[in-house]
């Protein structure tokens, strides 16, 4: 965030206690100081003069809970008194960010806090800066879901997150001689005062063992799971608030504890690891974000994680609903289970398991309830991506739901073969099961079988979905495919992280646009307002000043903020090809050795990325971005250019970068990128998108028009067509001069001259397979690329395109998104929470 506080307040209905207001309630200044004060005193155990930086953090979030601890209450006795619909969201990754400003700015006691903390002497906005991410997710799946929290709480839908609580999510990432070094992330060192433990909700989950199948008394066969080791999963509810209404709705987290602390009669004896062992054994599933699965005992752990979160959220689930239930029948009508993804797929099979061994219900009864359950978000083209797992796995961890998951296949595949007699290969194809040396389960068929909504995040990923992943089930159940293109909550991304520009849209057209983005519509016409402009302009450049002075104390290097702000922040991965980024730079820096002229405008490159840590051809991508950096920045002052990978990209850096960036980089190969939300954020702070027909790129530049929005490179369809043709790309290289001249300078060794053969992988790979087309896209990048700056040297024009990208990304909020789901796949309905 800027060093600009927000000051917009949203109307907050009376809190709870309107009589008579407390240091626990109260927004005025006063009781939030009093407030303040008792939790340093009665929370910390600390007089107000020794008291520590994080007493002051934990004692003002304390603070805000407490504000949030009423409504919390109120809104989970009206869901239950109204026995309403609910939507779970079964997700393994959530980046959450910051919640402190958020809270703050949701429940409108922003300048309340500001006020109260100037009074004792504490600056609120180095309390926000205090706080750790949240970072339990690896990229754009888990802002996603993070956003779908917000406009659920926001639009006043009843909702819950699902997901682990682990104590190290995505890994702090170092750069060390260029290069990543990852480093644990402890984000709960210090604790977390959001969160509230639930032991007295603790869900039993079950690994290993094998069945015993019999009859019952009625004669019809039983099945049962026994044996094996059994953890116990314990829920953390963190609150989430919506903006301006009195809903706060519920994220439960679960954490693994051993169902034995350990062996006393070992421990006794002397034998103190042996004594532990199963504690640390059950424990490890919550420990880390998603472990690299490169290794046999890596898959296990990670399918291990899966299921044990969707266990224990199918088993709260249930709980919940027999509380004014007694029979299933109602169980559609009442729940709505979304998967984000295929990392909960294993849902379907778990939510039968239960439905027909622990409650008797006849498998087609329990297979149409399952099936009118559950809806299923695909986020991906990539094959790679769509899980798999070894059905010899299956048979060691979960011995049942490979039988349930066998039924559910003969069962479904008797269908396809009555449907299309004779035709081996479709039933092949769409088995649950891929037959080959090593069995395995193809969760996305699954997760399909098992839903009765399927939906794509843009419409192109949707389309490409249908024709291209999918298309057997697609022809065979068109009614269950949908797409429901992401969007991104405005309340974190435009009113939390752009304060100014905030602040300078509702000076014009009100504060309605934060709960009804639309409304920025009102500023197209402002477009063409010179006072307004100017105004927009002025905005951007103290947004740049303020992040190069961050930058400048993160990584001691000055920036130009006159300069254009070209900024590519995202997972690092090969198809979103920052390395067609990078070779174009140092394409550039060439030209402009042998002539500065052909600079037109000074440029500042900004990269932020994480790679897994066993993707080494992205982990090299990022060492050669630091090497090009050190090379150009040593003469930025006679070429202009400037190149900066920023460490450790995370939800609070983004908050910083995006605000400020003048060029959002969305340069994946076409057909690659399901939607992306990075280019939604960017489009509606005012950057510019240089992008490919990919993902949500395609609905961006028809909502903006083709005038605002810099397009390149093939299309889904050319990429596949020019791979069929027998794509060879030294053909590129051999006639692209200055293609060649990047290539050649790259391989050389020039930017690692510790090592000389450093990046000859990364260059053989280009020159004789180029899976994600770099070279092919190379040279109308480089066009666009000069196109982009002899616009942004006419600032009228530039800033006109720059409103009207911001005047046209009501579309992408997550509201908009939430809504669709809500009453075209959930069928739930908003609900007014009383104060």
């Amino acid at each position: 965030m800027s060093n600009a506080s927000p000051t917009l307040t949203p109307k907050t209905p009376a809190s709870p206690d309107t009589e008579q207001e407390s240091s626990r309630t109260g927004l005025d200044p006063r009781n939030v100081h009093r407030g303040f004060l008792e939790h340093v005193r009665y929370s910390r155990g600390k007089n107000p003069e020794n008291a520590t930086a994080h007493d002051h953090f934990m004692a003002l979030a304390l603070a805000v809970r407490d504000r949030l601890a009423n409504r919390w209450v109120r809104t989970a006795r009206t869901y239950y008194e109204q026995d309403v619909k609910r939507a779970y969201y079964l997700s393994a990754e959530y980046l959450l960010g910051r919640a402190l400003g958020n809270n703050l700015l949701n429940i409108g006691m922003y300048e309340a806090a500001e006020q109260a903390m100037r009074e004792v002497g504490v600056d609120l906005g180095a309390l926000v800066e205090m706080e750790p991410d949240a970072g339990l997710g690896n990229g754009g799946l888990g802002r996603l879901a993070a956003c779908f929290l917000d406009s659920l709480a926001t639009l006043g839908y009843p909702g819950m997150g699902y997901g682990i609580r682990y104590e190290f999510g995505i890994f702090t990432q170092d750069i060390i001689d260029g290069y990543q070094v990852e480093r644990a992330d402890e984000w709960l060192k210090f604790g977390n005062p959001w969160e509230i433990v639930r032991p007295e909700k603790a869900v039993p989950v079950r690994f290993y063992g094998h069945v015993e199948h019999f009859h019952g008394a009625d004669g019809k066969p039983v099945a049962r799971w026994v044996g094996g080791k059994t953890v116990i999963g314990v829920p953390y509810d963190t609150p989430i608030a919506g903006y301006g209404n009195n809903t706060v709705n519920t994220l439960r987290l679960w954490q693994a504890r051993a169902s034995e602390e350990f062996d006393l009669k070992l421990f006794n004896a002397g034998d103190y690891e042996r004594s532990v062992v199963e504690k640390n054994d059950s424990e490890v599933i919550s420990k880390v974000l998603y472990p690299n699965d490169a290794f046999q005992a890596g898959k296990e752990l990670r399918l291990k994680q899966q299921y044990f979160f969707v266990a224990c959220s199918i088993a709260d689930i249930v709980r919940r609903y027999l509380k004014n239930h007694s029979d299933f029948r109602d169980f559609p009508k009442k729940v709505a289970i979304q998967l984000n993804d295929t990392h909960p797929a294993i849902g379907v099979a778990e939510l039968m398991r239960v439905l027909v061994d622990e409650k008797h219900l006849p498998w087609e009864e329990a297979a149409a309830i399952t099936q009118a359950t559950f809806g299923y978000t695909n986020h991906t083209l990539l094959a790679e991506a769509m899980e798999k797992w070894p059905a010899s796995l299956f048979e060691r961890l979960l011995p049942r739901h490979l039988e349930i998951i066998y039924e559910i296949n003969q069962r479904f595949l008797r269908q396809v073969q009555i449907r299309y007699p004779f035709d081996t290969e479709r039933i092949r194809r769409m088995s649950l099961v891929e037959e080959g040396a090593e069995k395995k389960i193809r969760m996305a068929h699954l997760a399909v079988v098992g839903s009765h909504s399927i939906n794509g995040v843009a419409e192109l990923h949707t389309n490409l979905l249908r024709r291209d992943v999918l298309p057997e089930f697609a022809e065979m159940y068109p009614e269950r495919f949908n797409n429901k293109t992401n969007g991104v909550t405005p309340r974190r991304w435009l009113l939390w992280s752009n304060p100014r520009l905030a602040r300078l849209i509702t000076s014009r057209i009100g504060e309605g646009w934060v709960t009804d983005l639309d409304q920025l519509r009102k500023l197209e016409p402002l477009a063409d307002d010179a006072a307004f402009r100017q105004a927009f302009a002025e905005v951007k450049r103290q947004n740049k000043v303020d992040l190069s002075r961050h930058i400048k104390g993160l990584c001691g290097v000055d920036l130009n903020p006159d300069a254009i702000f070209d900024v590519q922040i995202k997972r690092l991965h090969e198809y979103k090809r920052q390395l067609l980024d990078a070779v174009h730079i140092v394409s550039l820096w060439m030209k402009a050795r042998r002539d500065p002229s052909t600079i037109i405008a000074p440029r500042v490159f900004l990269f932020g990325a994480k790679a897994a840590p066993g993707y080494v051809e992205a982990k090299l991508i990022i060492r050669l971005i630091n090497g090009i950096s050190e090379v150009v920045n040593s003469d930025a002052g006679t070429t202009g250019l400037q190149v900066l990978f920023v460490p450790n990209y995370r939800v609070s850096l983004a908050e910083r970068i995006i605000p400020a960036a003048d060029v959002s980089e969305q340069i994946s190969t076409a057909g690659w990128e399901a939607s992306g939300t990075g280019n939604m954020k960017f489009m509606l702070n005012g950057a510019l998108t240089l992008g490919t027909l990919d993902g949500a790129n395609v609905e961006i530049r028809q909502a903006v028009g083709d005038d605002n929005f810099f397009l390149f490179g093939l299309t889904a369809d050319e990429v596949i067509a020019r791979k069929r043709a027998g794509y060879r790309p030294r053909d590129e290289y051999e006639r692209n001069v200055e293609l060649r001249e990047a290539l050649d300078l790259i391989g050389s060794g020039f930017f690692s001259p510790e090592d000389k053969n450093l990046f000859r992988p990364l260059v053989n790979s280009l020159l004789e397979e180029d899976r994600y087309l770099v070279l092919a896209d190379f040279a109308s990048y480089a066009a666009k690329q000069q196109e982009v700056a002899r616009a942004y040297k006419d600032t009228e024009r530039w800033t006109r395109m720059a409103i009207h990208n911001v005047a046209h990304g009501g579309i992408f909020s997550s509201d908009r998104t939430i809504k669709q789901y809500a009453e075209e796949i959930w069928r739930v309905k908003r609900i007014d929470v009383k104060p």
